[in-house]
């Protein structure tokens, strides 16, 4: 039987799991709290707890086939490989893929230039920079031990329950202005499919960048939204008075296009979803009914 283990059950993970578990596969989860490993358990799932600090039960890997990292690096690194890398690396030829959910953020800004997955990975900012290093430490088990990882650098993330037109909806939507910013997205629908593909064909030690085809200022996002929506488009806030949290700041830090040819070349992908005009239409239509 084939075996999923996802190191957090999140927005991305989630409906990869519930796609393979309708198939027939096993599906256990970590979670940081007793409580939401519990929520896991509920959904038919094992659950199980990991925050990071004390290592999952050896049996834990027992008949696992595939996996999916998505828990974010700490300040300590990557919480996975600090517990679990010599399991990995013992239990390597059990696995016939491994994937870690990294971001785009470690291509660093290249002032709205387009970023293949050949671009040079110069991270210009904390959180790119522990990602680069965790993809590294992940390849590092598949040149030293032939764990099959495979590296996916997701853009921003949107679909329903995260997305601007509940930002529009709440009033919270902003327009906020940086001349020349640009950012690439991907609806999460479209990544539960790509990860599909690469497990159908898995190519270790490669890496994807995972984006729709458009890269778009943030600021049409939030325009069409609110079209879309019938209501007003928020004025614009220039990118120096913008009252960010440090995280939504960080975003701005980047500019660049993200060529997702090599998905689509080797995976043979088509996207539900080619841009954010698609994604959004598709969300407003799902609250409407």
């Amino acid at each position: 039987m084939n075996h999923l283990l996802c190191f957090g059950l999140g927005f991305s993970a989630r409906i990869l799991a519930a796609r393979l578990a309708a198939k027939g596969w096993k599906i256990s989860a970590t979670s940081r709290s007793a409580a939401g490993a519990a929520a896991i358990a509920a959904r038919g799932y094992e659950g199980l707890v990991f925050d990071g600090t004390v290592p999952l039960p050896d049996d834990a890997f027992d008949g696992v086939t595939h996996a999916v990292v998505s828990a974010p690096p700490g300040a300590d690194g990557d919480p996975v490989l600090r517990q679990h890398a010599r399991d990995f690396a013992h239990r390597a030829a059990q696995f016939r893929w491994v994937s870690y959910l990294s971001t785009t953020g470690v291509y660093g800004d290249h002032g709205g230039g387009l970023v293949t997955e050949d671009t040079p990975l110069t991270p210009n900012t904390e959180r790119g920079y522990k990602r680069l290093q965790a993809e590294t430490q992940w390849l590092d088990l598949w040149r030293e031990h032939g764990l099959p990882v495979h590296i996916f650098r997701l853009a921003g993330i949107y679909g329903p329950g995260r997305n601007q037109l509940l930002s529009l909806l709440e009033g919270t939507a902003k327009r906020v202005i940086k001349p020349g910013q640009v950012f690439s997205r991907i609806h999460v629908d479209d990544i539960a499919t790509i990860l599909e593909a690469s497990i159908a064909k898995p190519n270790p030690g490669r890496a994807y960048n995972v984006c729709d085809d458009e890269a778009a200022p943030p600021q049409d996002v939030v325009a069409f939204g609110a079209k879309l929506l019938g209501l007003p488009i928020p004025p614009d806030t220039p990118f120096d008075d913008a009252d960010l949290s440090p995280m939504a700041r960080s975003f701005y830090a980047d500019s660049k296009r993200v060529s997702n040819a090599r998905l689509k070349q080797e995976l043979g992908v088509a996207l539900a979803y080619p841009s954010y005009r698609e994604g959004l239409s598709a969300i407003a239509e799902a609250l409407r009914r």
